[in-house]
């Protein structure tokens, strides 16, 4: 099996962007503008190489290759992006690739884009990208073309090439243990277990029991074989169970209007584990929104537009209203969850004014109520 961490290691090493190869700062998918750039990458990657994979790795410095990071992400929906404007659509798969010189809640982001044989086309405009539009790639760049598609047949040697030289080793897997757990992860509860001899799995987080489940916050979880990050948050909580063949992650979301009291199961994944040296990983969705009183709600949504506004207007808060800041996303996400349609529009609205605040904390309650909503819509 693959060391992830190793192929991202040679792609850079050996090769320049190219006809199978992209890399990117970051990945901007809140806005059509960024997910059409995306789709557009996705879609000429995969007519080049018909016969084995693509790869875009994300959190790389385009001069340099410096490897710098981005936020985990966890969206196991992308693919139903990529199928809504895509005909003949690439199976793809999104993992998040931990590093020794990076911080714990950043990553490396690795695209890996599947062979297929027919081509790929937009079936719907996004964006400046009109529908029936046909990438490929001219050497670094996604061009459109209107010509048959053509691939290079040296792609194939170089990619077997280069896979060939990130395949996994005992060495590899016990060092990934022992960093796991003695160095990154030595001031929390730790963990692993092993699946069909041939599976890694190693998690920490701090424990902690309410009423009769044991949760874990700040959850790491990794699949040590393959450096692959599968969980990580500093804010949800999660429960963790597994058998001899499985290994169930269910993640809770604590909600509530200026204080976060209740907890609500999102989602539940299953990694199942096989004889032959392959796992899969199946999701399910199983968030119930809370709902509130329209009435009182209707107040709190008001009191939160005048806070905004005093954000954009850069007008003194209060000692509370200070506070009351940090809750901005998740109060507006349950609006939106309470038949305030424009809440969610507001919110991405406010994205620059919270990452500007003082406040850490706000930024942060943003991304992760994005997370959540992403979830839902692509659900």
């Amino acid at each position: 099996m693959l060391n992830k961490r190793l192929l991202i290691k040679n792609l850079l090493a050996h090769n320049d962007e190219n006809s199978f190869y992209d890399k990117k700062r970051q990945l901007n998918l809140h806005s059509k503008e960024g997910k059409a750039k995306f789709l557009k990458h996705i879609c000429a990657l995969s007519n080049s190489n018909p016969a084995n994979n693509s790869y875009i790795v994300v959190g790389v410095e385009d001069e340099n290759n410096e490897i710098v990071g981005d936020d985990f992400f966890d969206d196991s929906k992308i693919q139903n992006l990529v199928n809504a404007y895509l005909e003949n659509p690439p199976k793809i798969q999104y993992e998040n690739i931990p590093f020794p010189n990076l911080p714990l809640n950043k990553v490396i982001g690795l695209v890996t884009i599947m062979p297929k044989s027919k081509t790929s086309r937009f079936k719907k405009g996004i964006h400046t990208i009109i529908a029936n539009t046909i990438f490929i790639r001219i050497g670094s760049n996604s061009t459109p073309t209107e010509e048959k598609v053509r691939f290079s047949k040296t792609n194939i040697e170089t990619l077997i090439s280069i896979e060939n030289n990130s395949r996994n080793s005992i060495k590899h897997t016990l060092d990934g243990v022992l960093d796991f757990i003695n160095n990154r992860h030595k001031d929390l509860h730790s963990d692993y277990n092993v699946f069909k001899e041939l599976f890694v799995v190693c998690w920490a987080g701090n424990k902690k029991k309410v009423r009769d489940k044991t949760f874990y916050s700040r959850v790491d979880i990794e699949l040590i074989n393959e450096q692959i990050k599968l969980f990580y948050s500093t804010q949800d909580d999660v429960t963790i169970d597994y058998d001899e063949t499985s290994f169930v992650i269910t993640e809770y979301i604590a909600l509530g209007i200026n204080d976060k009291t209740s907890y609500y199961p999102l989602e539940k994944v299953t990694i199942t584990f096989f004889d032959n040296g392959y796992y899969k990983i199946d999701s399910e969705m199983i968030f119930t929104p809370p709902l509130y009183n329209k009435r009182i709600l209707h107040h709190i949504y008001n009191s939160t537009i005048s806070l905004i506004k005093k954000l954009e207007n850069n007008t003194s808060l209060s000692k509370r209203e200070l506070k009351d800041v940090e809750n901005i996303s998740s109060t507006l996400m349950i609006c939106y969850w309470n038949g305030f349609d424009d809440a969610k529009t507001r919110l991405i609205n406010t994205k620059n004014h919270l990452k500007r605040h003082n406040s850490s904390e706000a930024y942060t309650s943003f991304k992760e109520t994005m997370r959540i909503l992403r979830k839902m819509k692509y659900n």
